[in-house]
This record gives C-alpha cells, structure tokens and sequence, in this order.
C-alpha cells in the first residue's frame, strides 16, 4: 500500500472532473428510474456500468491490456463476496431490522466474506491483495 502515489490520485484533471460528472449522471439516472421501476432500475445497476466505465478510462488513460485485463479479474473474485447482501439485506429489512442496522450488518457481512475470498482464493495462487 505504502507504493500507492496518493498525491497523483487526488490531484484532478479535467478529463478526470469530465469521468466523474459523465459517470455521476449514469448512476443519478439509474437512481431516477426506480422511482418508477424499482425492477429496471435493479437490471441497469446489475450491468457492470461502473467496472465498464472505469476500464473505458483505463483504455483511455493508455494503460496495459495486461492491466485491464487484471481489473477485469479481480473485479470478478471481488463481486463474489457482495452477492450473499443481495439475499441478506431484503431478508433483513423483510423481518424488522432497521435500513441502518441492515446495512450495517451487511456491510460487516460483506467485508467478512471478501477476506475469506481473499484467503481461499491464495491457496488457489490467485492472490486479489498483493502483501
């Protein structure tokens, strides 16, 4: 984590405030339709928009197929463990939990279930967070 160029990541780029208001405005339209269709809304949110999205900047940013193709893999291990809340929280909320208690436990859930993704997947030589 220490090599991690923090000053580069949060110094911003018009290109970068153009990413962030074009990617900004999927996710508020998204939001829009489930006012009315809370099942269209869930299709448009279950395409992968952002993981698109953010290797469309990568291609633009001139980076690596290597290193794209790398995002693309780990976003596929890295979406397992979230699958379990999508279960989880509507139970939840179905027998009486609060939304904040929900999703906080699911969020503790979650994150519980990326480390032993993180884990198991090791002893597969697929290593999602390098040492």
């Amino acid at each position: 984590m220490s090599t991690i160029p923090w000053s580069k990541i949060f110094s911003f780029t018009p290109q970068d405030i153009t990413k962030v208001l074009l990617t900004a405005v999927i996710i508020l339209i998204v939001n829009k339709v489930q006012i009315f269709s809370d099942k269209l809304s869930a299709l448009l949110i279950a395409l992968p928009l952002t993981s698109l999205l953010a290797m469309v900047w990568m291609y633009q940013a001139k980076q690596t197929p290597e290193r794209i193709a790398g995002h693309a893999e780990g976003t596929f291990w890295f979406v397992l463990p979230t699958l379990p809340m999508f279960l989880v929280f509507p139970w939840m909320l179905r027998n009486g939990w609060s939304f904040w208690s929900a999703l906080g436990a699911n969020c503790v859930l979650t994150t519980i279930l990326f480390w032993i993704t993180v884990v198991v997947l090791r002893k597969f030589g697929i290593d999602l967070m390098p040492k």
